[in-house]
C-alpha cells in the first residue's frame, strides 16, 4: 500500500487548516471531485474551495485528474496518495515544524471527537446504531509494542479504506473509524 510520509513541515502545514483537511477527507471518502462538487459538499464558495485545492495541490497532498475532465475548463482533483502519515519525531528538531505537527494532530483530534459527538446527538437509523462501535482498553505496553499495535490497526483501516467498493445497490455511508493510542493515566 502506498504511503506518503510527510517529513516536510511546509507540506504538513497545508493540512493545518480545517477546510483543507475536510477536502482531503471528502476526496478520500467519495473519490475524485471538482471544485464545484466540493463546494456543494462543504457549503463553501467555489473560489474559496479552489484556493484551498491549489494549496493542497502545491503541497502534493492532492493532484489533478485530467482524464476525468469533459473539457479543458473542468478540473478534477484526487488524493495523491491513499495514505498520509507523519511522525512527531520527524519535526522535533525544528520548533516551528514541531508546532505545525502538534497543531495538525490537535485539529484532527478535535475533528474526530466532534464527529463522534455529532453522531451521538443526532437520531440515527437503528441498523446504523447497531453497527456502530466503541472499543477501548487500558494496556501496559512498551513504546515498541504500542507502535506495533498501531501498525496493525492502521493495516485494518487501510484494508477497508482502500478496497474497491462493491456496486451492489446496497446503501453505503461514509464512516469515520479512528483509533488513538498514547500513554495516559486511568
Amino acid at each position: 500500500m502506498t504511503e506518503d510520509r510527510i517529513k516536510d513541515s511546509e507540506r504538513l502545514s497545508a493540512l493545518a487548516h480545517p477546510l483543507r483537511r475536510r477536502l482531503t477527507d471528502i476526496l478520500r471518502a467519495y473519490g475524485p471531485a471538482t471544485a464545484s462538487t466540493l463546494a456543494e459538499r462543504t457549503g463553501q464558495g467555489v473560489g474559496n474551495v479552489s484556493h484551498h485545492l491549489r494549496v493542497l495541490g502545491a503541497a502534493g497532498i492532492i493532484e489533478e485528474a485530467p482524464e476525468l475532465a469533459r473539457d479543458r475548463r473542468e478540473r478534477w482533483w484526487r488524493r495523491a496518495s491513499p495514505n498520509l502519515s507523519w511522525k512527531q519525531s520527524d519535526h522535533a528538531s525544528d520548533p516551528a515544524a514541531a508546532l505545525v505537527a502538534q497543531t495538525v494532530q490537535s485539529m484532527l483530534l478535535d475533528r474526530h471527537t466532534a464527529a463522534a459527538r455529532e453522531w451521538l446527538l443526532e437520531e440515527q437509523p437503528a441498523e446504523w446504531v447497531d453497527a456502530a462501535f466503541v472499543a477501548d482498553r487500558w494496556l501496559r505496553l512498551t513504546p515498541e509494542e504500542l507502535e506495533e499495535m498501531g501498525q496493525e490497526l492502521i493495516a485494518v483501516l487501510l484494508k477497508w479504506g482502500t478496497r474497491e467498493v462493491p456496486d451492489d445497490g446496497r446503501e453505503r455511508r461514509a464512516v469515520l473509524a479512528f483509533a488513538y493510542g498514547m500513554p495516559a493515566t486511568p
